[in-house]
């Protein structure tokens, strides 16, 4: 199975888009899977259902923030963070058409109760998918870019 089928595999069991992008990263970010899913437990639809920024993409972010990420004032590493960044956002936008939640499932409702995953459910919905996306795109740039330890 591939990281992007399992981070799909973990949203169809119940854990929202940003914990099923973040957890299929936990065997390179060193995080395990509970404590991922709670740091990244407020990203899901699109930042605590406000359907702002797409939980994939939150997700990814994060993990490559993990491994990426700069972790004191320089300027040099902050302008290289945002680009890589705003690179991956934007192959992820070519390919999803927005990086925004609400845009992706054409302005659904906002309020704060989880709806309930049903059959229906993850027929109408985009995010599985969304969330393979991210994960692939991630995974490319990892694989391209190894991690410096």
């Amino acid at each position: 199975m591939t990281r992007a089928e399992y981070a799909a595999q973990l949203f169809t069991e119940g854990y929202n888009c940003a914990q099923a992008v973040a957890v299929a990263f936990c065997d390179v970010t060193g995080f395990t899977k509970e404590q991922t899913a709670r740091m990244v437990s407020p990203f899901g639809g699109g930042f605590g259902r406000l359907r702002e920024v797409c939980g994939a993409v939150s997700g990814m972010t994060f993990v490559f923030g993990c491994l990426y990420g700069y972790d004191a004032p320089n300027p040099d590493a902050q302008m290289t963070v945002y680009q890589t960044e705003q690179a991956l956002a934007v192959k992820f936008r070519e390919q999803a058409g927005s990086i925004v939640c609400r845009d992706i499932l054409k302005n659904p409702p906002s309020d704060p109760a989880p709806t309930p995953r049903t059959a229906e459910y993850y027929a109408l919905r985009p995010c599985a998918r969304m969330v393979y996306l991210a994960t692939s795109i991630l995974d490319d740039y990892i694989a391209e870019h190894p991690i410096e330890k």
